[in-house]
């Protein structure tokens, strides 16, 4: 039977201690987008901005509702299968997951203003569709060698002078390290009593049978500035995660026709963020007795961007377009939820207890009653050009670009101030400049029928060598974390128009790859200098396929 400690904090406190909970990689989760949009949108791989013509551009440029001549509703439904495969030393494992959604709905509202007037048309348009899936389930398992959570545990606690009574509310103690002196994975080696016969400690934890669980033979010792120290590593470790949510976006448009040459269009973005993350980590010692973390953390709230968008034709009888569009950073108010659980099955030999006889429970159930913590976070500023062309009346051709600086995102309290986020915005170098290039064609067989194909290159956001880094106050108690590396998108697609009605389909298929960590360590060499170090990298590599269906009505 395994000791419970179980940690859930009443929302109220956070409003007076200035507890750390987010990380650059909760940041960069928020800031990257899906391709995702109408059939039309997606088969040509969103390489739209300067064609124009499609209710989804006013996403990515504005201008491009500026070429609507009619107006325009439509919705979009679609299927996704999702795929993650792991691996790590001789263990492969697989998770796949498939599920529906509702993507899309907007419409255009086309003014005409006159044939004979600079200003031709001016148009309103609204977009609702999904910027982001946040659906995924992770799984590794194996030896992780000479590396230990426990050990970054026992760092946390390194510069802890004293528990208290109430060491879950003080703002200068982290819960990883806390839960790991509560589930007895972590101890004071100045407790240790000295063996004459080797002049070394003598083990703390053994199982139930007596038998030692910690060797020092052969096995590194980690011992925090604190003299805190974690278990020995033995045996496996188990890692699971399940990640729920997304991230809806409102657009609201209007955009402008100046001679059928210059096309200008404004968007005021609207975001609503709602995620969850599920983490369970398993150490297993070589006397089958060990721990488990359980994390249970949720990120909810609201955001809103304005972009700004134009479409040139540069040339009077070429159909040769020159798209540009800016987009502010999205300014977020959001709230950061957890609670975490950790169960062991180690015995105190300077007690003589055993963990097992012993339950200890939090006074609330995790999900219940968690430790909320507000706060403000800024998006990179967005960089989009765009060219487009048209072949007479049968291919349409577009090529896009855009850039987004990651290291440029700031975590910020509630009041719009970052020096309550110090340590977490010294972090974001970790993260470097995101280019994304788009290309797409659709063909035409027939005026009612179109073909339709795309190509879609995100880059890495993060530097291989970057790590999750929980300052000593942190909350969160997930301490896993992977490295993306770039992500491709295929699409094709295919299309009919009728003279009113429309009807789009496309099939879309997404694929990175990451480096996964459960956790990082922190080691002090000879000189005193820090090294981290972490188990030996698991391979992911990460899958969506994705069918969307779209119907629509111009009138």
């Amino acid at each position: 039977m395994k000791k419970i400690f179980t940690l859930a904090v009443l929302g109220l406190l956070a409003s007076t201690t200035p507890v750390v909970a987010q990380t650059v990689y909760d940041g960069a989760k928020l800031t990257g987008k899906d391709l995702n949009g109408t059939a039309r949108f997606v088969g040509m791989g969103g390489a739209m901005g300067a064609l124009g013509g499609d209710i989804s551009t006013m996403g990515t440029n504005p201008a491009g509702i500026g070429l609507f001549r009619s107006s325009d509703v439509m919705t979009s439904f679609g299927f996704s299968a999702y795929g993650t495969e792991s691996k790590y030393l001789d263990n492969k494992l697989n998770s796949d997951k498939s599920r529906a959604s509702f993507d899309n709905i907007g419409f255009v509202f086309a003014s005409k203003i006159g044939n004979n007037t600079p200003l031709r048309f001016v148009n309103f348009g609204f977009n609702y569709h999904k910027a982001k899936s946040f659906y995924k389930n992770m799984d590794m398992k194996g030896n992780l060698g000479d590396y230990s959570q426990t050990f970054l545990m026992a760092s946390q606690a390194g510069g802890i002078e004293g528990w208290g009574d109430n060491p879950y509310d003080d703002p200068n103690i982290g819960w990883l390290s806390v839960l790991g002196y509560d589930g007895w994975v972590i101890t004071d080696i100045t407790t240790d009593k000295i063996n004459p016969a080797t002049g070394k400690p003598n083990n703390i934890y053994t199982d139930k049978d007596g038998n030692p669980i910690n060797n020092f033979e052969g096995k590194p010792l980690y011992v925090s500035p604190g003299d805190y120290r974690g278990m020995l590593p033995y045996g496996n470790a188990n890692f699971r995660s399940e990640e729920r949510g997304g991230i809806d976006q409102y657009d609201f448009n209007v955009s402008f026709n100046i001679n059928d040459r210059v096309y200008l269009g404004l968007t005021l973005g609207a975001y609503s963020v709602d995620y969850s993350k599920y983490t369970y980590y398993e150490e297993v010692y070589e006397s089958n007795e060990g721990y488990d973390l359980q994390s249970w953390n949720k990120i909810t709230g609201s955001g809103f961007d304005v972009k700004f968008g134009a479409i040139i034709r540069p040339f009077e009888y070429s159909p040769f377009r020159i798209g540009l569009a800016v987009h502010t950073p999205t300014f977020y108010s959001l709230d950061y939820k957890t609670s975490a659980q950790i169960a062991s099955d180690v015995i105190n030999e300077e007690t003589g207890e055993m963990s097992g006889d012993v339950v200890k429970t939090w006074d609330h159930v995790p999900g219940k009653a968690d430790m909320i913590r507000s706060f403000n976070f800024q998006t990179p500023w967005t960089y989009n050009v765009s060219l487009g062309y048209t072949v007479g009346k049968s291919l349409a051709l577009g090529a896009e670009y855009e850039y987004q600086d990651y290291s440029s995102m700031k975590f910020k309290d509630p009041d719009g101030y970052s020096s309550s986020f110090e340590f977490e915005n010294s972090t974001t170098p970790m993260l470097k400049g995101v280019n994304t290039v788009r290309l797409g064609l659709e063909y035409k067989v027939i005026p009612e029928f179109a073909l339709r194909a795309g190509y879609n290159y995100t880059t890495a956001a993060f530097h291989q060598d970057a790590f999750k880094d929980l300052p000593y106050n942190s909350i969160q108690t997930d301490t896993d974390f992977a490295n993306s590396k770039s992500m491709s998108n295929y699409t094709l697609g295919i299309g009919y128009r009728g003279s009113m009605f429309y009807a789009d389909l496309a099939y879309k298929f997404s694929t990175y790859k990451e480096n996964f960590y459960p956790f990082v360590n922190g080691f002090t060499d000879e000189d005193g200098s820090t090294v981290i170090g972490s188990p030996e990298a698991t391979k992911v590599t990460n899958t969506r396929s994705q069918v969307l269906f779209t119907v629509g009505m111009r009138f």
